[in-house]
């Protein structure tokens, strides 16, 4: 085995380490944007739902607002909006390289991205059963969470790995311009040093955790199916 690899990954023998330092660094950077993504996404998804023309907080201006800003978010291709934040990455955080400094742009990526889909989400549960929640008298916030959110909940985990996916190819994008993991990795020591054996297993480390990612997802929407 040990002949093996090193007849034909000889440069990922010699950096080992930080093979495994790099999968940290990418799983530490979707984990964390995943969390405060997936609570910024969420809230902004529902409002962006009950503010809307005939919602059960219709708010014509604010949904106005936030549909235009989300459509303008999204429509900023994720390399430049790197450079664009750079000043609030570095205000925030102190940097604007490394791991952590990373987590900004891609939070202010993913957030629009993911309200879109959770708003698509929720807009699939049933009026009938929105409307039946509100003849018995249910406030809007009970609607929110025992109907919306529980009601949606198979293709909320839908979307939600559908974006985790996505997530995962953008802190490779964000890892070709120094912000560490597996992206770093297969470009500056992999392409950069035409070292193609280290560029093919931070590839196939990415298709791992990416296929981990839709198989829990699938998991977890036929648990939640009813």
């Amino acid at each position: 085995m040990m002949n093996f690899l090193e007849k034909y990954f000889p440069n990922v023998i010699h950096i080992q380490d930080e093979v495994i330092d790099s999968i940290w660094e990418t799983l530490y950077m979707v984990l964390t944007t995943a969390v405060i993504a997936g609570v910024l996404g969420i809230i902004l998804g529902v409002v962006l739902v009950v503010t809307a023309p005939g919602g059960i907080l219709e708010n014509r201006r604010v949904n106005h607002f936030l549909e235009q800003a989300v459509n303008i978010f999204r429509s900023v291709p994720f390399i430049i909006m790197l450079a664009l934040i750079a000043p609030i990455t570095r205000l925030i955080v102190g940097t604007t390289i490394g791991t952590t400094a990373a987590i900004v742009p891609l939070v202010v990526g993913t957030v629009p991205f993911y309200s879109r889909q959770i708003q698509n989400a929720l807009l699939e549960v049933d009026d009938g059963v929105i409307e039946a929640a509100e003849a018995m008298g249910s406030s809007p916030t009970e609607i929110i969470f025992r109907v919306y959110l529980k009601e949606g909940l198979p293709s909320i985990i839908r979307v939600s790995s559908v974006t985790i996916i996505n997530l995962i190819g953008l802190t490779a994008m964000a890892g070709a311009i120094g912000a560490g993991g597996l992206g770093n990795l297969a470009i500056a020591r992999g392409y950069n040093r035409f070292h193609t054996d280290v560029t093919l297993v931070a590839t196939g480390a990415i298709l791992v955790i990416v296929f981990i990612s839709q198989l829990l997802g699938n998991y977890l929407v036929k648990k939640t199916s009813h």
